[in-house]
């Protein structure tokens, strides 16, 4: 029974971090794009 609250618990840990992780590259890409230098024409 043990074995199997510690499994499910890694996969809810596993999905969180792969959602933060998710959020973060969004967020990242956010202000690459905000923040992106014009081309100099």
């Amino acid at each position: 029974m043990k074995k199997l609250i510690l499994a499910a618990l890694a996969a809810a840990g596993a999905v969180f971090a792969r959602k933060k992780l998710q959020e973060s590259k969004a967020e990242q890409a956010l202000w690459a794009e905000a923040t992106d230098t014009l081309p100099k024409n």
